[in-house]
């Protein structure tokens, strides 16, 4: 399996935006239509989507459902989507997966409510991935504004055990920042859990898709991909086509 790149879509009042270390204060507007965005993904060859519903994830209900519906919709049956942001109850899961995501995020529902996620992987297996956020190796909840006193591996093992198809790990530090991803602390979070691991934060370049390659074999399955596609500092499908020996 080589590493999934995967483009994200930030929903934020039904507009596709990117935030700067998750400050809702501080979002750039990219698309006012994000099903063209998925479209447009898909024909630069992505093989997964991440849609995200910012104002979800705040309030801790879905928010942007028209347009997750649409984006699924563009993104067809041969392009999986996995869905988070204020996902806290197995009614939401369900309604998601029913409306055509692959894959439901849980984040700080995970953290808080630690019954909801073993529910939902015994109801949905292989669908459910949980969303770890960290900074200086702690975990943070509630759309990252408050740390919790959690260590990063100490509960990634236990959604291991909960039986969790895959950890997107994101270091709030760098998310927006395009300051590069923390390799080293992703590495150390994959080799102590044996499902895949999705990097998120700080892809800046093509460098950080050589260097996540070189770690792939340490459980790195795959990159979350915003700011830098956005702003034409990664070109989809050259990364692409390097991962596919191409380039």
């Amino acid at each position: 399996m080589s590493l999934l790149l995967i483009p994200a879509i930030d929903l934020k009042d039904g507009q596709c935006v990117r935030l700067q270390q998750g400050d809702m204060q501080k979002a750039t507007v990219f698309s006012d239509r994000p099903a063209d965005m998925a479209a447009h993904w898909k024909s630069q060859g992505a093989k997964r989507l991440h849609v995200v519903d910012l104002n979800g994830a705040v309030a801790g209900r879905p928010k942007n459902e028209s347009a997750v519906r649409a984006i699924i919709r563009a993104a067809g049956d041969d392009l999986p989507v996995q869905i988070g942001g204020g996902i806290r109850d197995l009614e939401t899961i369900e309604t998601y997966l029913d409306d055509g995501a692959s894959f439901v995020v849980i984040g700080t529902a995970a953290v808080k409510n630690p019954g909801l996620l073993k529910d939902a992987c015994a109801a949905f297996p292989d669908q459910i991935i949980v969303s770890i956020d960290a900074k200086d190796g702690k975990v943070a909840t509630d759309g990252w504004s408050k740390l919790s006193g959690h260590e990063v591996i100490d509960l990634a093992k236990k959604f291991e055990d909960d039986g969790v198809s895959a950890i997107l790990y994101t270091d709030i530090g760098r998310d927006g920042m395009m300051s590069g991803v923390n390799v080293e602390a992703t590495v150390r979070l994959a080799q102590a859990v044996s499902i895949p691991i999705l990097a998120s934060g700080g892809v800046a370049s093509i460098k950080d898709i050589r260097d996540l390659m070189e770690v792939e074999s340490e459980g790195v399955a795959g990159a979350i991909l915003g700011r830098a596609l956005y702003e034409g500092q990664l070109d989809l499908a050259q990364a692409q086509a390097l991962i596919d020996g191409q380039a």
